[in-house]
């Protein structure tokens, strides 16, 4: 305890020494009162950066994206103030050593950066202006919108926060649940580039980190040209193997060929082996939530004037799936209207043609 009365840490001595010493290690847990371990996913080198860069900051949504993300903030060694619907996900991040709030507003009573990962449009704007929100919160002073609601609806909310001198930043995020719980997501922003450049060491926490532009909703016009073509590859896809599968052709050996040549694309590459040729179809991202983009695409582009007719036919394609496998099935459920069709299963015990 002599070191803690010199005010040298385990850490600081680590740094002069160069070592990783388990004991050491222990030693400055019992002094600054942390748990060995909680940093788990991160290197020697990301704690060292990630203490220099802690911030407080207000989490609200902790769903399949936004729990993650929200614990990997806490482990980075930011102090977070959450707020969710559901207590028990709540009651998760408090354990792990966030402070938990009971509304929007009183997360923007408590911090000036609060964060958002919402499922919809309306959940965002009633979160971000809405009765007992985080526009009506004492402290806050910018509000980073993680969710996916199109230049529009990010332009909207942009608007009404500016009038209480509170910074709207764009930063969709992609590649899903994984991504999230790894801390590898494309972390797209758009905003200010002073207020950017405050935020990233925080948001280098849960992915790569792109800077879009200034303009509203710049972000949110690149996370659904993104996801357009996330929601092309598995549809295209799929129509290509069931093609295949209905010629006689074995959809593992495709999918082995398809990823070897040019036709390799993120379905195939990671969708098709984990969750449609095993027929679990558990990737991790609701049919509702894919639609919701694409017709967030087709507005976007019929707002810029174009006329894209291969988007105006995945769009048809995904209407198709939601009404068929529902909202709330998995987004890689999009391949069993087009085995209905053509009288196939692709992959499973079952696969080849359907009956035979």
């Amino acid at each position: 305890m002599w070191l803690a009365g010199l005010g040298v840490t385990a850490f600081a001595l680590r740094l002069l020494l160069g070592l990783w010493v388990p004991d050491l290690r222990a030693l400055e847990a019992r002094l600054s009162g942390t748990t060995p371990g909680i940093e788990r996913g991160f290197s020697r080198q990301q704690r060292i950066i990630n203490t220099r860069n802690t911030m407080d900051i207000g989490f609200i949504g902790l769903g399949n994206m936004g729990f993650p993300m929200a614990r990997r903030l806490i482990e980075a060694g930011n102090r977070l103030v959450v707020f969710d619907t559901r207590k028990e996900v709540v009651d998760k991040l408090v354990a792990r050593g966030a402070t938990p709030a009971t509304s929007p507003k009183d997360v923007a009573d408590q911090v000036e950066t609060v964060m958002a990962s919402l499922p919809s449009l309306q959940a965002s704007l009633e979160v971000a202006t809405g009765t007992n929100g985080v526009i009506e919160g004492s402290r806050v002073k910018r509000f980073i919108d993680l969710s996916t609601v199109g230049s529009t609806m990010a332009s909207k909310i942009h608007g009404l926060l500016a009038k209480r001198d509170i910074v709207q930043i764009d930063c969709p995020v992609s590649g899903g649940v994984g991504g999230a719980e790894k801390g590898t997501l494309a972390v797209m922003v758009s905003g200010p580039k002073a207020e950017f450049e405050l935020l990233k060491p925080a948001l280098d926490v849960i992915g790569k980190v792109f800077f879009i532009g200034e303009k509203p909703g710049a972000a949110q016009t690149m996370k659904l040209a993104n996801n357009f073509l996330s929601a092309t590859a598995i549809v295209a896809t799929s129509e290509a193997v069931v093609m295949g599968v209905k010629a006689g052709l074995d959809p593992a050996v495709m999918i082995d060929v398809i990823n070897a040549g040019s036709g390799m694309n993120t379905a195939s590459r990671d969708k098709f082996p984990r969750s449609v040729l095993p027929r679990t179809f558990d990737f991790g991202f609701a049919t509702g939530l894919m639609v919701k983009d694409v017709r967030l695409a087709l507005e976007e582009m019929k707002q810029l004037g174009l006329s894209m007719e291969v988007a105006d036919a995945v769009g048809r394609l995904w209407e198709t799936v939601i009404s068929a496998e529902g909202a709330d099935s998995d987004f890689t459920a999009a391949i069993k209207p087009i085995e209905k069709k053509a009288g196939v299963v692709v992959g499973g015990k079952t696969g080849g043609l359907a009956g035979k």
